[in-house]
């Protein structure tokens, strides 16, 4: 591969030890929380955590049952240490797979939106990898499961600033840290799906395994609140509109859109997908809306059923399947994500 592109040369995942199933789940909530749910949640939550779409989730915690009525304070003191321990690990692992050492690192950018520390997680990343005190680093929030794809864009950009650097992309996600429980069917379907995770790739200005070719973005923000972290008590809660399927879908449409007029092609061009797993009915949503086949999604509902949804580092466990099984040099791919705002962000690749 030779050009002025940057590439991603390397592309690594981590996640939590403790590993749960859906049934494993299931039994925790009705253990602890049925005396809040009403007879309709009730009969809902057995039918959404036997969805065969989810088999399994990582969580960052020593034992589910520490999720219940844990405060504040232990809460993000657990997302600080497990957001640095796994985006420590992913860090490592990318460095070593892209044939570099921490002295190489230039940039740092880390992205996140389920909890909030400040200095960000780069500061501590900086500390525990020993990169130099020089390093540019920038930490985003607010992005949802859309947010690796800005963070790709403006690590693409750093590297284009300085065609000498490279930057290391994190996206790190604790959703346990968000954990609530209601008589609401929004917090039953984001209690059966989400996890925790990270991903971390390096970038340079040379051949490497994927071309970031170009990006598109959407912002939509009349939806935003279909689809949001709002705070109750001083404690983040998910918030999910039944209705997100439908927008999230031609949103995303839209985008890709946008990515394949830049280079003139069509959908058909397009040898390889990886679309964040943000829940079974989106994922068909959005195959149905763009017309896409069914065997391009394999990757896709693979990552959903072993990992959940992660949040934003989830599309790249997708990338990174893929990469591992399915790319082979010429092919096109494109990477999509969505999230929060309501926003849609894409990245055309090359192999």
């Amino acid at each position: 591969m030779n050009s002025t592109n940057v590439s991603i040369a390397s592309l690594t995942v981590a996640t939590p030890p403790l590993l749960i199933n859906q049934r494993e789940a299931e039994v925790f909530i009705r253990e602890h929380y049925s005396d809040m749910l009403g007879p309709k949640s009730l009969s809902k939550l057995a039918k959404i955590f036997a969805h065969p779409s989810i088999k399994r989730r990582h969580i960052a915690v020593k034992e589910i049952d520490s999720l219940v009525d844990e405060d504040p304070d232990r809460r993000i003191a657990r997302f600080t240490k497990w957001a640095v321990a796994l985006s420590a690990q992913a860090v490592k692992e990318a460095i070593d797979q892209a044939g570099i050492t921490t002295d190489d690192i230039t940039g740092l950018v880390v992205n996140t939106c389920t909890g909030y520390i400040c200095p960000g997680i780069s500061t501590y990343l900086i500390e525990e990898l020993g990169l130099s005190s020089q390093t540019r680093s920038y930490d985003l929030v607010g992005s949802g499961c859309g947010g690796a794809i800005p963070n790709l864009q403006i690590s693409g950009d750093m590297i284009k600033g300085d065609r000498e650097g490279i930057v290391v992309s994190v996206s790190v996600e604790i959703c346990s840290a968000t954990f609530q429980m209601a008589d609401n069917l929004g917090l039953i379907v984001s209690n059966a799906i989400f996890a925790d995770g990270a991903a971390a790739s390096v970038l340079w200005d040379r051949p490497g395994k994927l071309e970031l070719i170009t990006s598109r973005s959407r912002c939509v923000p009349e939806y935003r609140e279909d689809i949001q972290y709002i705070y109750r008590n001083g404690q983040l809660h998910n918030q999910l509109s039944l209705q997100l399927t439908g927008f999230a879908s031609k949103t995303v449409a839209s985008v890709v859109k946008d990515l394949l007029k830049t280079r003139g092609l069509c959908l058909d061009d397009i040898d390889h997908w990886a679309i964040h797993p943000g829940g079974e009915n989106i994922i068909s949503a959005v195959r149905d809306e763009l017309r896409i086949d069914e065997t391009k999604l394999e990757a896709t509902r693979n990552i959903l059923a072993r990992y959940g949804n992660m949040s934003s580092p989830t599309v790249l466990f997708v990338l990174r399947e893929l990469l591992l099984t399915r790319i082979k040099s010429g092919d096109w791919c494109i990477m999509v994500a969505f999230g929060a705002g309501l926003s849609a962000h894409g990245f055309l690749l090359k192999a």
